[in-house]
């Protein structure tokens, strides 16, 4: 009994060690989970609320939801979401994070592969920015080298890019920006979006569609279409055929609109019109806002109007090469901030915190 008696402290002693070292690992593991959570689930808006990453079938707060595909229609769109930067930066801009978060968000069982000319090794060597943090916690997200010579390689377009004196033309990285999304819909399918959208909506309803940016003019900023789908097969022949990368837009909404007169046998692009399994989307539902009038994007707007402008769009393009020079406060009513709070809540925190 004198030796159970002594050895009763020892024991005490041992189990609230182990009592301190389970409370420890608990502790850590409970604030690693919060951490995570953190990322992948919240967002500041300026009254603090908390938005939870929405499920497939949940529609933003701002928007009435779109109807789904009817029984005979088209079916959903195969394959990834795809973002293209074709420059060397590796420090994406608000806007650029704004559009990725607002994509994954909206397609959370779907993945959200971001292209990049300036990533070398993948997510191995990813920079060590807010950005790249952030949008990595997200599960669909992922981040890829662009190896051009690879994606163009079986395309007619391998041999145009390997003509090095395309890249002394002016508009070298927007026409190489058009050449990357027409191959990646050929090689992939499935979604390619400008890094200057907001999405609103989940996309993957449409199949074999592109907008129409305005009267006459179709725009390859969004692009959805099944793998090797023949349209996209003559956009990279037309490419290859009618080059001309001295004239602004001559590969881009130039060469969606010629192809696609030809494809219908028609002179004029009317809203919503299809043939052969191609449908050209009215403007409003990816440019609700036209190019010559980007400056609406920092005006003061109601919540009734911005539901009104938006009730049948499914992504806002912000027309990025006029607007990034100007200043947008953050917290206001402005449209652009709207946008920023409703559909990137964890971008708009981050800027806000910033400013």
């Amino acid at each position: 009994l004198p030796r159970m008696s002594n050895c009763l402290p020892k024991l005490t002693t041992v189990l609230q060690s182990h009592r301190r070292r389970a409370l420890f690992i608990l502790t850590t593991s409970f604030a690693f989970f919060a951490s995570v959570m953190f990322y992948w689930r919240t967002g500041e808006d300026a009254e603090g609320q908390l938005y939870s990453l929405p499920t497939q079938s949940r529609c933003a707060q701002l928007l009435p939801c779109l109807p789904h595909p009817t029984a005979g229609g088209p079916s959903p769109s195969p394959g990834d979401v795809f973002f293209v930067e074709t420059s060397e930066q590796t420090n994406p801009s608000y806007l650029f994070t704004c559009s990725v978060e607002s994509a994954a968000r909206m397609h959370p069982g779907t993945r959200v592969v971001v292209l990049m000319k300036g990533l070398v090794n993948g997510n191995a060597s990813l920079p060590n920015n807010w950005p790249f943090l952030f949008l990595s916690s997200f599960p669909n997200v992922e981040f890829q080298p662009l190896d051009l010579p690879e994606l163009f390689s079986g395309t007619p377009l391998a041999k145009w890019y390997m003509q090095s004196e395309h890249q002394k033309e002016p508009y070298f990285l927007p026409v190489l920006s058009d050449a990357c999304r027409i191959t990646i819909m050929w090689k992939f399918g499935g979604i390619y979006l400008d890094t200057d959208f907001i999405v609103l909506r989940n996309l993957k309803n449409l199949t074999n569609a592109l907008g129409i940016e305005s009267q006459d003019v179709l725009n390859g900023a969004f692009l959805s279409f099944k793998p090797k789908h023949e349209f996209i097969g003559l956009c990279m022949q037309d490419f290859v055929d009618n080059y001309d990368g001295w004239i602004w837009g001559h590969q881009g909404p130039g060469l969606l609109s010629r192809v696609f007169k030809k494809w219908c046998s028609i002179s004029n692009i009317q809203n919503n019109m299809s043939c052969k399994g191609v449908r050209a989307l009215s403007p409003e539902a990816f440019y609700p806002v036209f190019w010559n009038d980007w400056k609406k994007l920092f005006d003061t707007i109601s919540s009734l109007e911005l539901h009104k402008l938006l009730k049948n769009t499914y992504a806002v393009h912000v027309w990025n090469k006029l607007s990034h020079r100007t200043r947008l406060e953050i917290t206001s009513q402005a449209l652009l901030a709207q946008l920023y709070s409703q559909f990137c809540p964890a971008t708009y925190a981050k800027m806000k915190k910033d400013s």
